[in-house]
């Protein structure tokens, strides 16, 4: 029985040639998240900035979110956050930090009696400036370990030009991820922790598939042009790399269109994350070798070192 194939197994797609128009479009993107984060900022859920957040359960099964957004407005505690989640009237209220005990106890005071006739108060969560900047403090920590971990990984498995290769790419996939997160205006909280590291590890996945296969391509072919042999090794992937993405990118759509609220924003992000980490796997980590100088004879000497056979070409 023959397996399925999402690309023909001969190709000889050149995907080289992309990499004028590849390598500028990534650097504008890179260099505007980068005056983005600047400027404008992430949009930080309560669990980096602080403030209270109530979870109302409508009494009538449904909930008016407009009506609640505007009566919390009008408390005057600065712009209230409201998300429905799902239709069975269970809505979430952010409300900003307030300053002191008693400003954080005249918020509630005000949200119970606004909504105490129509709405359960199902949960109350309260986070405050010291307990936000921990969290800031640890999942940046958090992040920067995991990452840096990530790039010793790579640079011990792979040949010098490979692992700087492998290295642009993560970081050029993390870069435009952040930027997801800048113009969707997504929150950014503990969760979006996970969306990174979790997008860092894929990305991780399809730049060690490639480089694997050229490695393996380095040392059976000796005198193939760099050019020919990055293509060779992205088209002997493409099966597998169309294939991977396909099925990643319609599991994360359907939690996208059906999710709910709850998880629609980790999810849109994850969506994001998994067609850059495609995009970046073949052109922006592989073709970026030929700028690192890819040099055939290093594989070579390495292969007899570890005291592989050197077939023909």
């Amino acid at each position: 029985m023959r397996l399925l194939r999402l690309w023909p197994d001969q190709s000889h797609f050149d995907f080289m040639r992309f990499r004028r128009f590849t390598f500028p479009l990534s650097a504008l993107l890179s260099l505007a998240t980068v005056v983005l984060f600047l400027t404008v900022g992430l949009n930080f859920g309560i669990d980096f900035k602080g403030g209270t957040l109530v979870e109302l359960q409508a009494k009538s099964g449904k909930a008016d979110v407009a009506a609640i957004r505007h009566t919390a407005a009008a408390f005057g505690y600065g712009e209230p956050e409201v998300q429905e989640l799902g239709n069975q009237g269970t809505v979430l209220v952010r409300l900003p930090l307030q300053s002191g005990e008693q400003g954080q106890t005249a918020v509630m005071n005000k949200a119970h009696a606004a909504f105490d006739q129509d709405y359960d108060f199902r949960r109350t969560e309260t986070v405050g400036p010291r307990v936000s900047g921990e969290l800031v403090q640890s999942g940046t920590i958090g992040v920067v370990l995991s990452v840096i971990a990530v790039l010793l990984y790579l640079w011990f498995r792979f040949e010098r030009e490979l692992a700087l290769g492998a290295i642009v790419g993560t970081l050029h996939d993390i870069v435009l991820t952040v930027g997801v997160f800048i113009i969707t205006r997504i929150e950014f909280n503990m969760t979006s922790i996970a969306a990174i590291l979790t997008i860092v590890g894929y990305s991780l996945n399809e730049t060690v598939v490639v480089f694997d296969r050229t490695r393996e391509l380095m040392r059976r072919y000796k005198t193939i042009p760099t050019v020919e042999l990055l293509n060779l090794s992205i088209n002997s992937t493409m099966s597998r790399t169309v294939m991977t993405s396909i099925s990643s990118a319609l599991s994360l759509l359907a939690l996208v269109l059906f999710g709910g609220e709850a998880i629609n924003g980790f999810a849109v992000v994850m969506l994001c994350g998994v067609l850059i980490c495609t995009y970046s796997a073949i052109f922006i980590s592989t073709p970026v070798l030929i700028y690192l100088g890819l040099m055939l004879s290093g594989a070579r000497a390495a292969s007899e070192r570890s005291g592989l056979p050197q077939p023909a070409e």
